[in-house]
């Protein structure tokens, strides 16, 4: 068993501010004893997407070195829920990338986000990610002190496949850092995440922005890290802060028995 924390943030343009932001929670996380601390998409950097892809580094830029010292100076596992991580090819576009840290501050893990939010909302919301962002090609699954851990990001939640191929995988433990919009957090957030917990049996640790962001765009929130059975165990209230609860591996084992849905799967 081990208490985990899905870290809420309002993050912005200012790389040094969110960084603080993020240290500040993460040395809170670890003071109440957490072995893990996962924080959301778009972490370092919320911003328009030309800045985004200007402020792109490689997975060993300064940026990404200051979150593996944080992981290694409050010894936790830290999943940094994503970062701009520079294309080596394409001056146009980055990658939406988790990286995930040992209490060390060794990188173990990188997820580049495989599904891409372009939409057009009817509240005349309209995203267009694959503008500035290049897709991922893996699935990642890792193993961690808390359980095997798979990794998406955001509107992969709405893509039950990829949770399927995780399961396969022997995942455990979830992770869906996001920045879910106002109008489609509202409708579909907790129901989504707890969606994706049934199914993989699995917990789900979903590390949330929340607020204005700027630019007419915000955030959510409700961090939530939810058991195998569906059960959220955690919702963070609103403003900047932490959801935490205990992940106990023999609650995803007591799922899997009473409901083997991986040996009576047909399709």
């Amino acid at each position: 068993m081990a208490l985990v924390a899905a870290v809420q943030l309002r993050s912005g343009p200012d790389v040094a501010e969110n960084l603080a932001r993020v240290e500040a929670l993460v040395a809170r996380a670890a003071s109440y004893g957490a072995a893990f601390v996962a924080t959301p998409e778009n972490t370092t950097l919320l911003t328009s997407p030309e800045k985004k892809v200007a402020a792109a580094e490689p997975v060993d830029g300064p940026t990404h070195g200051a979150l593996a010292e944080m992981a290694r100076r409050h010894r936790v596992w830290l999943l940094a829920g994503s970062v701009a991580e520079a294309h080596p090819t394409d001056p146009t576009r980055c990658f939406n990338t988790s990286l995930l840290f040992d209490d060390a501050g060794t990188l173990v893990a990188r997820y580049r986000k495989l599904h891409l939010f372009d939409v057009d909302l009817a509240d005349g919301t309209r995203f267009q990610e694959s503008a500035h962002i290049a897709p991922g090609e893996e699935v990642v699954v890792v193993d961690t002190p808390i359980g095997r851990l798979g990794l998406t990001v955001c509107y992969d939640v709405r893509f039950p496949e990829l949770y399927r191929k995780l399961m396969d995988a022997g995942a455990e433990v979830i992770t869906v850092p996001s920045a879910f919009t106002l109008t489609t957090g509202r409708a579909h957030w907790h129901v989504l995440l707890r969606a994706r917990a049934i199914e993989a049996q699995a917990f789900v640790i979903a590390p949330a922005q929340e607020g204005p962001h700027g630019g007419g765009r915000a955030s959510y929130g409700h961090s939530l890290i939810v058991d195998p059975w569906g059960t959220v165990l955690a919702d963070c209230a609103d403003g900047e802060g932490l959801a935490l609860a205990e992940v106990d591996l023999s609650r995803v084992a007591e799922a899997r028995r009473a409901i083997p849905v991986a040996r009576h799967r047909r399709v």
